[in-house]
C-alpha cells in the first residue's frame, strides 16, 4: 500500500508543481490582453497594477464606458480622467470596482456616478465572468463579490487552471498574445465609444413585453448610500449623472420617474450634484443612438461636451480644478 502511495506522489507531486506556474503565465498574457472580455481585463490590470491614479474617474454600467469620453473631459478639466465603467453589472459590482481602485490606486478627487435605470436592481448572474479569470486565484476579495453570483465555484478560486476549464475565448487571447496579434484596442482610459446605427434590440425587447418595471433592491440601496458616506468621509467630491436615454425606451419604463425621484431625493438627502438629462434634446434624435440605452460615438462625444459645460458652471469644480492640471 505505501509503495502504491508513493507512485502516485511520484507522478501527482511534478504536476502540481507545474500547474502554478502554468496558471501564472496564462493569467499574466490574458491580463495583457487588450480586447480580451470586452476589454474589461485590461481594466482591472490596470485597478491592480496601480495605473489608475486619476484624479476623476467615472463609475457606472455600459452607460458609463460607451458614453463619457475620458479624453474629452481631461483634457477640458484639466483633470487626469479615467473611465471604470463595467458593463452589464449593477452598483455591486461598480462598487466592488471602487473599493479595488482605492486598495491599489491614490483616491480621486473626483466621482462621476452614471446612474441608470438598473443601477440599484439585483443582479443573479456573473455576466462577462471572464474578466475575473486572470486575478482570482485565491483572491478573496473578488470571491467576496461574486459568490452570491451565479458563476464560479469554489475550486475556480482555489485550484490553479481548473478555473480555465472549457475556455476557449481564453485559450485564443493566450495565442494571440504569443504571436503577437496587433490587438483591437477596446479602451482609451476606459472608455470606448461605439461606432454604429440603431439597431432592434428595443423593438425586439418591446415585441415581448408591453412595459419593463424596475424592481430596486433594498440591500443596493443601503450600499449606494454607505458609499456616498464614504465618500464624503474620504473628502471625494460626488456627483450623480443620469444620462440621455432614447425617447421611446424610457416611456417603456413603467416606473421610471419613480426612480428617477429615488435618485433626486439621494442627492437632496447628501446635498449632492444630480444631473439629470431625461429632457435633453439628445433623448430625441434617434441618429445618437445605437439603442434605447446607449449613444454611438456621435452621440457619446456630443453628450460629453454637454457634460463638461454643466460641471464647469458647478462653483466647486471651477474652484478645485481650474487652471492647474490635477495628478
Amino acid at each position: 500500500m505505501r509503495k502504491f502511495i508513493n507512485k502516485i506522489l511520484f507522478f501527482i507531486l511534478p504536476v502540481m508543481l507545474l500547474i502554478y506556474p502554468i496558471d501564472y503565465l496564462i493569467s499574466n498574457y490574458i491580463s495583457e490582453s487588450e480586447d480580451h472580455a470586452m476589454g474589461e481585463t485590461k481594466v482591472w490590470k490596470d485597478i491592480y497594477s496601480g495605473k489608475i491614479n486619476s484624479g476623476l474617474v467615472v463609475y457606472g454600467s455600459s452607460r458609463a464606458w460607451v458614453q463619457f469620453s475620458s479624453k474629452m473631459i481631461e483634457d477640458s478639466l484639466n483633470i487626469s480622467t479615467y473611465n471604470l465603467g463595467i458593463d452589464g453589472h449593477n452598483f455591486k459590482l461598480q462598487y466592488f470596482r471602487h473599493k479595488e481602485l482605492l486598495r491599489f490606486n491614490k483616491k480621486p478627487k473626483k466621482i462621476i456616478m452614471s446612474v441608470d435605470i438598473f443601477t440599484l436592481q439585483k443582479k443573479t448572474d456573473l455576466y462577462n465572468h471572464q474578466q475575473f479569470l486572470p486575478f482570482m486565484l485565491w483572491n478573496e476579495s473578488i470571491k467576496d463579490y461574486t459568490s452570491s453570483y451565479t458563476g464560479f465555484s469554489t475550486y475556480d478560486f482555489n485550484i490553479p487552471l481548473y478555473r480555465y476549464k472549457g475556455s476557449l475565448n481564453t485559450i485564443k487571447t493566450v495565442i494571440y498574445t504569443l504571436i503577437r496579434r496587433e490587438p483591437e484596442i477596446k479602451r482609451i482610459k476606459g472608455y470606448s465609444a461605439v461606432v454604429g446605427n440603431w439597431n432592434n434590440d428595443f423593438y425586439n425587447a418591446k415585441s415581448k413585453n408591453d412595459f419593463y418595471e424596475i424592481k430596486i433592491d433594498s440591500a443596493t440601496v443601503n450600499l449606494f448610500e454607505k458609499f456616498i458616506n464614504e465618500c464624503k468621509n474620504n473628502d471625494i467630491e460626488l456627483s450623480l449623472v443620469f444620462s440621455p436615454e432614447f425617447i421611446e425606451g424610457q416611456h417603456y419604463v413603467r416606473n421610471r420617474k419613480e426612480l428617477i425621484s429615488k435618485y433626486q431625493n439621494l442627492a437632496n438627502k447628501y446635498n449632492l450634484q444630480f444631473l439629470d438629462y431625461s429632457n435633453s434634446e439628445i433623448c430625441f434624435q434617434k441618429q445618437y443612438y445605437y439603442n434605447a440605452q446607449h449613444l454611438n460615438k456621435n452621440g457619446s462625444e456630443l453628450f460629453t461636451k454637454l457634460l463638461i459645460k454643466d460641471l464647469k458652471v458647478n462653483e466647486k469644480m471651477n474652484g478645485e480644478f481650474r487652471n492647474k492640471k490635477v495628478l
